[in-house]
């Protein structure tokens, strides 16, 4: 599917995100996960950004969604930074496992992409992804529901670098200036805009259904 007719607002594609847009917002999820695995969210995201300034990266989950390190090795190296720093025996075990059970989907999120995509206008998932994760996301949301999926394991850059929104306009076959990102995450919003995008910073499903209305002409219900 390319992108369609012209809608108003001249918005042709619009690229979703995944962790806190089609999930519960990513704190919650974090802090689920270390009350499932036995320690407090500080002591974990300590441990996590030491081993990606091990790899040269700032934020904590770029080494993973390059990817650098596979989900398993980084785990056990996030285990003996805990082990060496703090003094805490934890076994994470297979972190996506952990991190996705009963993890619930933004079913209105879904609905309202769904009748965008009815109107004609192209959806695509733009994903900062672990590579082992594909399974866990696709169980939740067929792979087949978007027009297109750009994850960061499989081209190589991530948000926010201007190179994956390049990427993703040239898959959706529109100019960057019709192309909008939905995303929980202001720094991703703001690459999204310096690449010529438009950006919803994602607070609530209502509300980003109603920015993405006055751009599309395309309102919930029938």
């Amino acid at each position: 599917m390319t992108g369609g007719a012209t809608l108003a607002g001249s918005v042709e594609a619009v690229w979703t995100d995944f962790g806190g847009v089609l999930t519960p917002p990513a704190e919650d999820s974090m802090v689920a996960f270390c009350a499932k695995v036995g320690i407090a969210t500080h002591i974990l995201g300590s441990a996590v950004t030491a081993v990606a300034a091990y790899y040269g990266q700032r934020d904590p989950m770029a080494p993973l969604d390059i990817p650098l390190v596979s989900e398993h090795a980084w785990a056990r190296q996030v285990e003996r930074v805990l082990a060496r720093d703090f003094a805490l025996e934890v076994d994470l075990g297979d972190p996506g496992e952990v991190w996705f059970a009963d993890r619930p989907v933004n079913l209105d999120w879904l609905s309202y992409l769904d009748r965008l995509r009815t109107k004609g206008v192209f959806v695509g998932l733009l994903s900062n992804m672990v590579p082992t994760w594909n399974r866990h996301w696709q169980r939740m949301v067929p792979h087949d529901f978007f027009d297109a999926v750009v994850l960061s394991h499989e081209v190589g850059f991530r948000k926010p670098a201007p190179e994956i929104f390049a990427h993703a306009a040239r898959v959706a076959g529109v100019r960057a200036d019709a192309c909008v990102l939905v995303d929980d995450l202001a720094v991703n919003c703001a690459g999204a805009e310096a690449a010529g995008w438009r950006a919803i910073e994602f607070t609530g499903t209502a509300h980003a259904i109603d920015r993405l209305a006055s751009w599309t002409g395309t309102w919930e219900g029938p």
